[in-house]
């Protein structure tokens, strides 16, 4: 059954502006800057917290927001994508109401990290699914993008919207605004989320494309979320996502202080030009990945952030405002990326009936490297040359995640076996297909004859490729 596709732009749009409000998380930055002025300057009604634990309500909202997509998933699955975002609004505004009314640490943990970080959660598990759901497998990566973009986008306006409130009205008064505001906003909008009906067939562009020619030649798949912990994926996956969103949530949650040397009043741009190239980074990276596929776009993007980390310290050191904001906005493209890979490939390969719970249990890797990244980044940055060694060991981990993608390439046995199938090979033999995709130089009817052999192809040498 076919119907028009003005719905599927409508769900898109709703959970784009969901993700727009949810975004605030992006600028804990900013909050922990004002946090530590409090408790530099003293006297009453002061934060009076250690500085070594100042990170702590954003570490535990990202391992909170994580274990809450497990939950919020499963709702998804179970009670529809309205109800779920709406548990989101009601969560969110109760923890910004909670911390607009003390400055007690364990009120801020519960209030920010507990209460805020699990309606994150439920809100941003409930805009993805039924979006993807409305359009074609062709157009996984960027529909997933877009609606992702929204969450890393948030900072271009809350950052100077935060900075502006905290300076005028003061802590309080502009947690409560966040919190009445951001409960309006995703409450009223849950109501748009909506799956397609029964039978919904999406439209298929004319022309999807070589790489989704190859992709859809593979059977359809609808793992349970005991069928995906089976498969050696899900762990390559997991950490490569541990990696990715730890290293870019270390650097999110402290550009503002980074930025505050050499930008003084102004270092709310920094978060901001961060942010648009954390959703930029969600929009290309989803498209490239329809385009040349997701392994090697997962490649390119861990590699290079790897090669941005090394260098931070030496950018940073150079108090340049110029080159911080550039370096920033390139950390944010890259991890953004992550944002708009990982949910695609959670769909890829294990489906969409049970893609709730399956990409909530995946998701936890995000959470799990926020908080321990974002943690020992903060342990290290009391220590002497401790931002040096914090860049240094995201690169480490990144070049690691970077070969761990390797792993991915699926291996086909050959019928008559010269040499022992290889997996660097495999992947390698991939990457420069979807390089000949993206220049334009690899032959349309090559594609066409491939994509409509069966799923499990005559394998004529020693292995074969597919996307």
């Amino acid at each position: 059954m076919k119907h028009s596709n003005n719905k599927g732009v409508t769900v898109v749009a709703a959970g784009l502006f969901i993700n727009l409000a949810l975004g605030v998380l992006y600028a804990w930055s900013i909050f922990k800057g004002a946090i530590r002025s409090s408790i530099e300057k003293g006297g009453p009604g002061s934060f009076q917290w250690d500085l070594a634990s100042i990170n702590d309500p954003y570490a535990v909202c990202c391992l909170i927001f994580a274990f809450a997509m497990i939950v919020a998933g499963k709702c998804q699955d179970r009670i529809g994508p309205a109800r779920t975002a709406l548990i989101g609004g009601i969560l969110v505004g109760s923890g910004f109401t909670l911390i607009s009314f003390t400055t007690s640490y364990a009120a801020w943990v519960i209030g920010f990290g507990v209460l805020a970080g699990a309606g994150f959660g439920f809100g941003y598990s409930a805009a993805t699914p039924p979006a993807l759901k409305w359009f074609s497998p062709s157009k996984t990566g960027l529909i997933a993008g877009i609606v992702v973009a929204g969450f890393g986008l948030a900072p271009v306006y809350i950052a100077p919207l935060a900075s502006w409130l905290l300076g005028t009205f003061g802590m309080q008064k502009a947690m409560l605004f966040f919190a009445v505001s951001f409960t309006l906003v995703v409450c009223g909008l849950s109501f748009f989320l909506a799956n397609p009906p029964q039978g919904y067939v999406p439209p298929e562009p004319a022309d999807p494309g070589p790489v989704a020619r190859l992709n859809a030649a593979k059977p359809v798949v609808s793992a349970g979320f005991t069928d995906m912990l089976r498969s050696p994926k899900f762990y390559v996956l997991w950490i490569a996502y541990f990696i990715g969103a730890g290293a870019g949530l270390m650097v999110i949650g402290s550009v503002a202080g980074m930025a505050k040397k050499s930008m003084g009043s102004m270092a709310f741009l920094a978060v901001a030009l961060l942010a648009v190239g954390n959703a930029g980074g969600r929009v290309v990276a989803g498209i490239l990945s329809d385009k040349i596929g997701r392994r090697a776009t997962l490649f390119i993007m861990l590699a290079f952030q790897s090669l941005l980390m090394f260098g931070a310290a030496p950018v940073i050191a150079a108090n340049s405002a110029v080159l911080l904001v550039l370096l920033a906005m390139f950390i944010g493209f890259n991890y953004g990326s992550n944002l708009a890979l990982f949910p695609s490939f959670a769909k890829d390969y294990w489906g969409l009936k049970n893609y709730g719970l399956n990409y909530g249990i995946l998701f936890t890797a995000w959470g799990m490297g926020g908080f321990v990244m974002g943690r020992l980044s903060q342990m290290l940055a009391t220590k002497p040359d401790g931002l040096r060694l914090s860049f240094a060991l995201a690169g480490t981990l990144l070049a690691i995640g970077a070969a761990l993608t390797i792993f991915l390439a699926e291996l086909k046995p050959a019928l008559r076996i010269e040499e022992e199938p290889s997996r660097w090979r495999e992947f390698w033999t991939e990457f420069k297909l979807g390089a000949r995709v993206f220049a334009g130089y690899e032959n349309e009817t090559i594609h066409a004859a491939r994509a409509s052999e069966p799923s499990t192809p005559k394998v004529e040498g020693p292995c074969t490729v597919t996307l």
